[in-house]
């Protein structure tokens, strides 16, 4: 009966100091790691419409969290949209007119051009046997059975009457050989035109939508329903919230101590039991002094280097601008 307590009790020893040991080895590299104080960094933007108007609605409150696109804010834009229906109107007309330079005359047309052209040609036809009967006249009468005006008038109105047959005959060509390229080519131009000015008018239209660039907390709401707003003017001011990461100082005694990738263990005072992981995202190169946030009389009047620990936070507990306690390991991935 002795043989079995004693080797329990041998295996509870072995087992004691076993952990004995590991805990005293996690208390040493706790001991080593390389504590350091610092801040949630806070990076904001500064949203403003492009456009400039009346503010209509305003669909956010301060502290929201708004995901990337979210439409934050809306302005009057009745106006530019009748424009841009004036616009299509405008771009309708003048691709029919396009398509009617592109098609060529009507076969109607070219019947009309034609008649008008037999017309005139039976009109000088006409005149230039007047003046040929009058011509016969005159010379059978030896100029005394019709008047030098009636001659003139004669030859005036054929004259006349071959111009006008040319006109008629030139007038079809042009009908029969359809439009100039260069006449299609303007028409297409201000087609064109008439298109990327409706563009603009529906880029305009569209600015008048501001939406969330990022994931983000909403800081400040600067703008009201009713409020004139422009680009000059910002309407909201977000808080970025990924990626996050805290922002320590080093000073140049313990800089050895740091490398890109080095992991990290981030606890608040309000969640002391709490460890978020983190790694060492940025080492800056060039030293700067302590700010006046870091109050250790130690460090007041150091040269120190920023250090950015990019944190995994996936329960949000961190809040921006809050003061941590980071802790350094050994490992780096």
């Amino acid at each position: 009966m002795k043989k079995p307590v004693i080797l329990v009790v041998a295996v509870a020893a072995v087992l004691a100091a076993l952990l004995l040991w590991w805990w005293a080895g996690r208390r040493q590299a706790d001991d080593a790691a390389l504590r350091l104080q610092g801040n949630v960094d806070i990076r904001q933007v500064s949203l403003a419409f492009d456009g400039s108007g009346r503010v209509e609605a305003v669909n956010v409150e301060e502290g929201d969290n708004v995901a990337p696109g979210q439409v934050l804010a809306v302005l009057d834009t009745q106006t530019l949209q009748l424009q841009a229906a004036q616009a299509k109107a405008q771009i309708e007309s003048q691709r029919q007119n396009v398509a009617r330079l592109r098609n060529g005359a009507r076969p109607q047309e070219v019947v009309q051009a034609r008649s008008q052209l037999a017309a005139a040609e039976a009109d000088a036809a006409r005149a230039s046997q007047d003046l040929q009967r009058l011509q016969g006249v005159a010379a059978a009468t030896n100029g005394r059975g019709v008047s030098a005006q009636e001659l003139d008038r004669a030859r005036s109105a054929a004259k006349v009457a071959q111009a006008n047959a040319q006109l008629q005959g030139q007038a079809l060509a042009m009908v029969e050989q359809g439009p100039r390229k260069e006449d299609i080519a303007a028409a297409q131009a201000q087609l064109e035109g008439a298109q990327a000015q409706l563009a603009l008018l529906q880029h305009q239209v569209a600015q008048g939508t501001l939406k969330a660039p990022v994931a983000a907390v909403v800081r400040s709401r600067l703008v009201e329903v009713g409020d004139m707003a422009g680009p000059q003017r910002p309407a909201f001011t977000l808080a970025l919230t990924q990626p996050k990461w805290v922002r320590v100082f080093v000073s140049e005694t313990e800089l050895g101590r740091v490398r890109a990738g080095q992991v990290a263990a981030v606890s608040s005072d309000s969640h002391p039991d709490t460890v978020i992981n983190g790694k060492v995202g940025f080492i800056s190169s060039v030293a700067e002094f302590t700010p006046k946030t870091v109050q250790t009389e130690e460090l007041r009047t150091s040269l120190v280097y920023e250090v950015r620990v990019v944190v995994d936070d996936p329960r949000d507990q961190l809040r921006l601008g809050q003061p941590v306690s980071v802790r350094l390991l050994d490992e780096v991935h």
